[in-house]
Formats: C-alpha cells, sequence, structure tokens
C-alpha cells in the first residue's frame, strides 16, 4: 500500500482522527505523520521513509505475529510490548487495513475506559 491509500485508510476509520506532524522540533522526526483517536496514537510513520507503520498491538498477538508475517516487527521508537512496525511495502493491504484498524480500535477503547 502506498503512503497515500494508507493516509486515506487512517483518516476513514472515524470522524474522530486527527493527523498531525508533532515531532517537527525534533530532526529525526519532522517527516513523522500521526494518527490520533480521541488524542492518543494508533498509528504513525515517517513520510520520508515509509518503511515502518507503528501500530498499537495487544501482547498476546505481538510474538504471534512476528512468528507468521515477515512484514511484522518492531516498532519505531516505541515499546514492542504493545507496538508493532509493518512494513507497508511487503505487508498485504489487507493484513495492514486489519492490524490499522485494531489499532484504532484499542485506542479508542481504553480512551473511552479512562473517561468513564
Amino acid at each position: 500500500m502506498n503512503i497515500e491509500d494508507y493516509r486515506e485508510y487512517c483518516l476513514s476509520l472515524g470522524t474522530d482522527i486527527e493527523e498531525k506532524l508533532p515531532f517537527q522540533k525534533f530532526k529525526s522526526g519532522e517527516g513523522v505523520l500521526v494518527f490520533y483517536v480521541s488524542g492518543h496514537m494508533f498509528s504513525f510513520f515517517d513520510c520520508n521513509d515509509f518503511s515502518v507503520i507503528s501500530l498499537k498491538c495487544q501482547p498476546k498477538r505481538i510474538e504471534d505475529l512476528k512468528a507468521q508475517c515477515e512484514c511484522i516487527g518492531n516498532p519505531y521508537n516505541e515499546p514492542p510490548k504493545h507496538w508493532i512496525g509493518v512494513n507497508p511495502n511487503t505487508a498485504p493491504d489487507e493484513l495492514l487495513k486489519e492490524l490499522t484498524r485494531n489499532s484504532y480500535e484499542l485506542v479508542k477503547a481504553k480512551y473511552r475506559k479512562v473517561k468513564k
């Protein structure tokens, strides 16, 4: 999936999604595009190097995903206990969409629990 198609997919997940470039003060983070739901990150990648998309994931799924899919690895600059890195150039589109939706729903559900 290319960068623009992925961006459009992220924005299509809900009306509560925001996209920002929050790390522009940092040289290595200038091009990092982050997608938020309810003010919390669920997906991000470097626009200048679209080789890893970092997504939230259930810790119990992470090892299985890494073992089954070569396109799954460690996230960029996040703890690998709760985040995965997906190579969008080698990941099947349907898998990337499923993992992105999963990340969105995880973050949204967590935010709702905190809010109550």
